[in-house]
């Protein structure tokens, strides 16, 4: 439609021109010393266009023609560009394809054209390392930073990861600690890298720093903290002074947590505090129950450990026909020598849920008092209980692999 409308106003200029020249009866009159020239309006100003077009199109040839030699020089490096481009996108394609070959032989003829050199660089890196050519990988960082310092930031990140995946974590710590104002990622690489460094104190501190800005989610973030702390537990087991002084300045959640709360007591317990680690049990089991800390309770009893038994019963009475407790109770007993006691309380929890462990004990105590005929039928109907148990595991191992 507007095609239309231009041709259409085009016949009506046309018409009107015209319409108008020849009902014009203007003239031109040029005067010269020796002529004297008379022209018609019309003409004259069909002379001037015409001329108008010439001139120009002389000037534009001209023009041309003396851009001719810096076009074709334009033409020429564009042509290099593209062809550096494709090189560089090649490069990048073979990387991600996984022919890190020839990712690295295109990024290296992409570099000799100066496509972007320190993307160039990196590719070449990192296919270098995936061919586990680690000399030539080192090159080409250093090549980086020959020819990219400004991009600090691209060749840092690189080399952190590269030699990470290589497990030369404290090298990678190293060139972390050159990264300014670290984003997300790159307190995730030196999180990974703490953790293999076993620097468990940076470790908690930078999960704090992921907690804030909601990187992982709540469980596996729990998880990795709950780790972090049982293995600094073992690493500020010196004394049980420097131990103590560490677990008082946890959080009262953390403190609470079955299984930091049973690293905790087990290094007490090596330390020969058996006291701490009984409390810490204590704390830990009335705050969320877990039966699993009750062995660690029933080691390092002192002499006298009534307060210890009076403790688990009132446990009992929360938590009536746990086996873990009921086989707890049965060894308090017995340590207190209150053998019937001790031995209502093992049946008890065979009868919930028979188990090794309680077999054992109920053969101990039935030894004890006397009793070396029924103490070997315990026995022996433990043995079977554990023999039966092993049979349905591997039997079940040999059906999952089947």
């Amino acid at each position: 439609m507007r095609t239309l409308l231009w041709i259409v106003g085009l016949f009506a200029l046309v018409v009107g021109l015209t319409i108008a020249a020849r009902d014009n009866p203007g003239y031109v009159l040029i005067m010269l010393p020796a002529h004297r020239v008379e022209l018609s309006l019309n003409f004259a100003v069909v002379l001037l266009v015409v001329g108008f077009a010439i001139a120009y199109g002389l000037i534009r040839a001209l023009t041309i023609t003396l851009r001719m030699p810096a076009l074709a020089g334009e033409f020429r490096r564009e042509r290099k560009r593209a062809k550096a481009r494709r090189a560089f996108e090649d490069a990048v394609k073979a990387f991600f394809e996984g022919r890190f070959g020839r990712a690295e032989r295109a990024a290296k003829e992409a570099l000799a054209q100066d496509e972007s050199p320190a993307l160039s660089l990196a590719v070449a890196a990192r296919a270098a390392h995936e061919l586990r050519s680690y000399p030539r990988r080192d090159e080409y960082l250093q090549e980086m930073e020959r020819l990219a310092p400004q991009d600090s930031y691209l060749r840092l990140m690189t080399q952190a990861e590269l030699l990470l995946d290589e497990r030369r974590y404290f090298d990678a710590l190293q060139a972390l600690s050159k990264v300014k104002d670290k984003h997300t990622a790159a307190l995730r690489l030196e999180l990974k890298a703490q953790q293999l460094a076993r620097n468990w104190d940076q470790v908690l501190q930078l999960l704090a720093q992921l907690e804030r800005r909601d990187v992982f989610e709540p469980a596996l973030l729990q998880q990795l903290k709950r780790y972090a702390q049982t293995e600094n537990l073992k690493r500020k087991a010196l004394d049980a002074r420097t131990l103590r002084s560490y677990w008082d300045k946890l959080p009262q959640q953390d403190r609470r947590d079955s299984r930091i709360a049973a690293a905790a007591a087990q290094c007490f317990i090596a330390l020969n505090d058996c006291a701490q680690a009984h409390a810490i049990i204590e704390e830990s089991l009335d705050s969320a129950w877990d039966p699993s800390l009750l062995p660690l309770y029933i080691q390092c009893l002192p002499r006298d450990a009534r307060r210890h038994l009076e403790r688990a019963e009132t446990w009992l009475k929360q938590h009536a026909g746990d086996p873990a407790l009921l086989l707890a109770l049965g060894e308090l007993c017995m340590h207190q020598e209150l053998w019937g006691k001790a031995r209502s309380y093992l049946e008890a929890s065979l009868a919930v849920e028979p188990s090794h462990a309680a077999y054992v004990q109920l053969g101990r105590l039935l030894e004890r008092v006397g009793k070396a005929e029924e103490a070997s039928r315990v026995f022996r109907q433990g043995l079977e209980l554990s023999l039966g148990q092993s049979t349905n595991t591997s039997g079940a191992r040999s059906r999952a692999a089947s």
